[in-house]
């Protein structure tokens, strides 16, 4: 049991970080290409931010959900894990239909779906533990910033 517990925060970073790195897949053959010809804000960030940005988060939220996974088992917890499955597959599928499908609107209409359920995730972990919460500020920032972009880059190539 101790030495389960001592592997979950690996387990945690590794797979969040490499089920959330697989959305890249689909977006770098698609930025010299598709999206370089697209028009963009005046507050879009250079390419090479991304990689950085998307790896810390992913980072942060494996350390947030391993401390939810941690808690013993109970509807609260299990109830946060499942919206954290659920924005974290939003997450990745946002790349796939923004990336390999160029739907714009649609992957803007995907990514509010995407911040409501890290709102829905937050709120559950800060019931459980305040840091797991805290951890994912960066993330629905990021993503409320993405979501902001996504919409200017929508009205922009209309």
């Amino acid at each position: 049991m101790a030495k389960s517990n001592s592997l979950k925060p690996i387990v945690s970073i590794i797979l969040i970080l490499g089920f959330g790195s697989l959305g890249a897949v689909f977006t770098v053959s698609e930025i010299p290409n598709w999206y370089a010809g697209l028009q963009k804000p005046s507050f879009n960030p250079p390419n090479f931010l991304f990689g950085p940005v998307w790896t810390l988060l992913y980072i942060l939220m494996g350390i947030s959900f391993y401390l939810i996974w941690k808690q013993p088992s109970s509807k609260i917890r299990n109830k946060g894990i499942i919206f954290f499955i659920v924005q974290f597959t939003l997450n990745f599928f946002w790349s796939i239909i923004f990336f390999k499908y160029h739907l714009i609107f649609w992957a803007f209409i995907e990514i509010i779906a995407m911040w409501l359920f890290i709102l829905f995730t937050i709120s559950s972990f800060a019931k459980l533990n305040k840091t797991a919460a805290w951890l994912l500020v960066p993330y629905i920032s990021w993503v409320s910033f993405a979501a902001i972009l996504n919409f200017a880059i929508l009205q922009l190539n209309k």
